[in-house]
């Protein structure tokens, strides 16, 4: 049978981070309760459409998912378990320090969740605060060791890098606390200042690290967190084995998925769709179709951004034709810089490639 992915945008926040761009609205209780009850009937709509595939993941991202507290929660999980097939399936739900001080993870485990990521950004004080964050490094803690008690297997941290002020020592503090309060995945972004966030109107005044400062960071990061056991498997991921991120990787290696909520990205039977950024277009189950997907440089430039790269073998396997010619002679231009390894397997970009991957994937496709 075939398989995708199952997204659910929970789109509420107590608060907007001020480099944050995610659609997300503040939260309310009775807001929540619509939103659960609709989402829930969405569910088993949807489920009704696609009854002939089984999901292999569940990712409840936001926004802040831990908002809607663990009976809501606990009401998505069990429509989602109860009307779609699942498989032994990957059940990861995002949580902030802040409002995960009265979630119950037993409860959440017992429902199936097996993967929690968790918004700690940094473990440096001054670093949350230049960040917005309302959490404290102590909140941080308490949460991971709550759900390492709960039984969650595969728990994932993020963290962010290139903070205004951030060094090699405040970031290693960072990891180390990770991996010390239970990590067994940690993602690692690069700060970006987006369009119409509050940051983008003060980024002059941020002291913000520039390219090689920034540079520098990521590749000690990479190098640290091989040194600590973890195997980067992706630009901004790493992992013990067997702790990468199924829902992920489903999207990097162009499988389907299917999301639901405001603002959420779907892919499927061959056609790209989502729906508006407002509760409205979500109530009125508008979806906006997107055109085709999964053609060979959407594939290309997504398994470009794996360790793995790209695969000729997997490429003629899914397109049942040779890997054009074209794309290797573009790649063999950046393999004396040592950004990219071409050879007879793939295509694979280098951690320093990785830092310059925009233009590179660019290149590799365009020339």
């Amino acid at each position: 049978m075939q398989t995708f992915g199952l997204y659910i945008h929970i789109p509420f926040c107590q608060g907007k981070c001020p480099y944050c761009d995610f659609y997300s609205v503040n939260f309310s209780s009775q807001m929540a309760d619509q939103y659960t009850a609709h989402m829930c009937r969405q569910i088993a709509k949807k489920a009704k459409e696609d009854n002939h595939k089984v999901v292999q993941t569940l990712y409840l991202g936001g926004g802040t998912p831990s908002v809607l507290g663990t009976n809501r929660l606990l009401e998505i999980i069990f429509s989602a378990r109860r009307h779609f097939f699942m498989q032994r399936p990957e059940i990861t739900v995002e949580v902030n320090p802040t409002s995960a001080r009265q979630l119950d993870f037993s409860a959440l485990h017992h429902a199936g969740v097996n993967r929690v990521s968790l918004g700690v950004q940094s473990a440096n004080a001054r670093e949350l605060a230049v960040l917005g964050r309302k959490h404290t490094v102590q909140d941080a803690k308490q949460t991971a060791q709550k759900a390492c008690r709960a039984g969650i297997a595969n728990l994932s941290m993020d963290l962010m890098l290139g903070v205004p002020g951030q060094t090699r020592e405040t970031l290693q503090a960072s990891i180390d606390f990770c991996i010390a309060n239970g990590a067994r995945h940690i993602s690692c972004y690069i700060l970006k200042i987006e369009k119409g966030t509050p940051y983008f109107y003060q980024k002059e005044q941020l002291g913000l690290p520039n390219e090689d400062e920034q540079a520098e960071l990521y590749l000690f990061m990479c190098m640290y967190l091989e040194q600590m056991g973890f195997t980067q498997y992706e630009i901004s991921n790493f992992s013990k084995p067997d702790m990468e991120s199924r829902h992920n990787l489903n999207y990097w290696r162009c499988g389907e998925y299917l999301g639901l909520g405001p603002s959420a990205h779907s892919f499927l039977n061959g056609r790209r769709f989502y729906t508006p950024q407002s509760f409205s277009a979500f109530y009125e189950n508008i979806s906006i179709d997107d055109g085709p997907g999964g053609g060979e440089e959407e594939y290309i430039m997504l398994a470009l951004r794996l360790k793995e790269g790209l695969v000729f073998q997997a490429f003629e396997q899914k397109y049942k034709k040779p890997f054009p010619f074209r794309y290797i002679q573009n790649a063999r231009k950046y393999t004396k810089e040592n950004l990219l390894t071409c050879d007879q397997k793939g295509i694979r970009l280098s951690q320093k490639g990785f830092l310059l991957s925009n233009s590179l994937i660019a290149g590799v496709l365009w020339g």
